[in-house]
């Protein structure tokens, strides 16, 4: 039996074999996000984050829609717009795409239908997008005469480049799943009723047979270093943490189940086993 947390009202979230599926569950809107559904996803995030028995999170849509972006019916915003936010206040789908970005864990996003604006803005931190044939995609805020959101004018051009990035974001057009995976923003595309299976099968294989702990400082060091101007700071921390394995019973395990030609059994967990010594976790 996964493990299901109930305290959500416009999300889903259950836990199964270690994966941790996340839903976007308004599908009378199209999932359109709101700010409710922006904060219950950062909380979902933590919450698998923090879960020992979650390895990676699948985040998908119910319905025909992974989302159609922000609701726009419901406002966007929760702060009275006579007086204004006050200096605290952050868009909401900022709120869930900085989450994930702070993740230990990997997350899989599976999307369908439309993934629109917001709704597509969220995912960019993700490690994989995988796409049904029927997606489209489009970064529409300029045709709406609002502005990106969710930090996705940092995460946009760092997948797909700057030339791709200021195409989609400037014209605001609507592309589909084919031109989606030539650019890069997604991983591979498949019939939308193979798509959670095909999530689901990679959730499963990196649970199998990668290290928690080097999975998460795999995917901090790519999001936090790539972007330096030079290898040096980058390679310092390489050095430090390769000096690291020789008392890491992950990496003994890693190469010895290498060795015995079996499945690997590790130990060491992102919670308490990070290395204290990240630049980022100071």
């Amino acid at each position: 039996m996964g493990d299901t947390t109930t305290d959500f009202t416009e999300i889903g979230y259950r836990v199964a074999d270690r994966i941790a599926t996340v839903t976007l569950n308004r599908p009378e809107a199209r999932n359109g996000y709101t700010v409710r559904m922006a904060d219950e996803l950062a909380a979902a995030f933590d919450h698998a984050d923090r879960d020992p028995e979650v390895r990676v999170v699948v985040l998908t849509g119910e319905g025909k829609d992974f989302s159609v972006g922000a609701d726009l019916s419901q406002g966007g915003f929760d702060f009275d717009p006579d007086t204004g936010p006050d200096a605290a206040w952050q868009e909401p789908a900022g709120r869930c795409s900085k989450r994930i970005f702070t993740m230990n864990k990997p997350v899989i996003a599976a999307l369908h239908g439309n993934a629109i604006g917001g709704g597509l803005t969220i995912t960019l931190s993700a490690d994989y997008r995988l796409a049904a044939t029927d997606s489209r995609f489009g970064f529409v805020f300029t045709r709406r005469g609002i502005y990106p959101e969710g930090a996705s004018a940092w995460f946009l051009p760092r997948l797909v480049g700057m030339g791709r990035a200021t195409d989609w974001m400037i014209s605001g057009r609507l592309f589909d799943a084919a031109e989606a995976e030539r650019a890069g923003l997604v991983h591979s595309v498949h019939e939308p009723a193979d798509l959670l299976d095909a999530a689901y099968a990679l959730a499963a294989d990196l649970v199998a047979d990668t290290a928690p702990v080097s999975v998460a400082v795999t995917r901090q060091l790519l999001y936090r270093m790539a972007a330096l101007d030079s290898p040096t700071p980058v390679h310092e921390v390489d050095s430090t943490l390769i000096a690291s394995i020789g008392d890491n019973p992950d990496a003994v395990e890693g190469v010895l189940s290498f060795l015995q030609k079996r499945p690997p059994q590790f130990t060491l967990d992102p919670e308490h086993d990070l290395p204290d010594f990240l630049p980022w976790s100071r």
